[in-house]
């Protein structure tokens, strides 16, 4: 049984003739949770950077009779952010959910080693586009009588990710056996997700619009293929595995529906047992 088919059961109709647009949703988690809000009923926009990576993604999820559309969208890009809501809206007549979901992380290493212009590409995608995505649906996801707004941050954003990498000692503060490389200005990104998540819940609490994000731990997918590859990978995870792309979708899917309706300005963290906090 697939994860379409398990959640059909138990949630068809949740998200019925809702509006959604998921960022960065041709692969992964953004997939994952497109496919779930269609299955719920939603009417989905499928986006990414590369027309070609969207095109697929929307013919895999017709064929299995899911109501989707796809737009490119380059979050990082005014005109590919604008093209994106107004082709939702000629499509579909207005905006209830929007998913912030597009990353980058092109190195790794300690914050401080970080060069000027990767920790800008890290924050142009990671943390202005969120805001921006989130200031352009706003008074779209308003003229419905309110919706949902949810970003997702990372385990990360608690707690720097450390990858083990190549089997040599560096230095005595380092476990012996292997080295350790943390994922810096990535987790300092998503801890901003964070902090953005209370500020626009309080600024949208009155419009009926709830602001919500979520932090998944390590997820079985391409983007984090490089964190959990080694045999350390689940050393700091209590459930000894790997989460699922679907299951990171359900706890979104749960945000985005009236299941949630008392819940804004929080982040539920989907870590298998990994404390991010008390």
């Amino acid at each position: 049984m697939d994860s379409t088919e398990s959640s059909s059961n138990r949630f068809d109709g949740r998200l019925k003739n809702k509006v959604a647009i998921v960022t960065a949703s041709s692969d992964g988690i953004g997939y994952a949770i497109a496919e779930r809000f269609a299955v719920e009923g939603a009417n989905v926009v499928i986006s990414s950077r590369k027309l070609e990576n969207v095109n697929s993604a929307v013919s895999k999820l017709k064929s299995k009779g899911l109501n989707v559309f796809g737009v490119k969208c380059h979050v990082s890009d005014a005109v590919d952010r604008a093209n994106l809501f107004r082709e939702t809206v000629n499509r579909y007549g207005g905006v209830d959910i929007l998913v912030s979901n597009a990353a980058a992380n092109p190195v790794a290493g300690p914050v401080l080693d970080c060069s000027e212009g990767v920790w800008d590409k890290i924050f142009e995608v990671n943390v202005k586009a969120s805001f921006l995505l989130a200031k352009e649906a706003a008074p779209l996801i308003r003229k419905r009588g309110g919706g949902s707004i949810i970003f997702i941050s990372s385990i990360a954003g608690y707690s720097p990710i450390i990858r083990s990498a190549t089997p040599t000692p560096v230095n005595d503060t380092v476990a012996k056996g292997w080295q350790d490389l943390l994922l810096g200005a990535y987790s300092v990104s998503k801890t901003v997700l964070l902090g953005l998540t209370k500020a626009v819940a309080q600024d949208l609490v009155s419009d009926n619009i709830r602001v919500n994000c979520v932090a998944p731990g390590l997820v079985r997918t391409n983007f984090a293929r490089t964190l959990y590859e080694s045999k350390e990978a689940l050393d700091g995870i209590p459930m000894k595995r790997l989460a699922e792309a679907n299951e990171i979708a359900g706890v979104v899917a749960f945000l985005a529906s009236e299941d949630a309706s008392y819940i804004t300005g929080e982040t539920i963290a989907a870590t298998g047992g990994r404390i991010s906090r008390l």
